[in-house]
């Protein structure tokens, strides 16, 4: 049922976006989906070919960027935005700031 889904899914995003999608699943104990592997291969061959840097050390960087940025965001939605707020009300009049609903 999963793999029709997603064959179902990729086709119309073909057809529609002309690009593709994966969903990169990790499960809580770091075991990485087969689409989230080939998108990490994949992302770093092209990274290391790019800046002339080893295979090795541009996946270690790939995986520890996403891995803190997964971080940052489960602790964010967890405990809430604790940055400065942005007004969606201006307060020099009644205007509503819509950049930022």
């Amino acid at each position: 049922a999963v793999v029709s889904t997603q064959s179902t899914g990729n086709e119309r995003v073909l057809e529609v976006e002309k690009s593709t999608f994966s969903p990169i699943v990790c499960s809580t104990t770091g075991i990485l989906g087969i689409e989230a592997q080939k998108f990490y291969r994949q992302l770093s061959v092209l990274l290391a070919n790019r800046s002339g840097q080893t295979y090795e050390n541009i996946i270690r960087y790939v995986r520890q960027r996403i891995a803190f940025c997964i971080l940052k965001t489960t602790v964010a939605s967890l405990r809430g935005f604790r940055g400065t707020k942005v007004s969606r009300i201006s307060s020099e009049s009644n205007d509503i700031n819509l950049l930022y609903l």
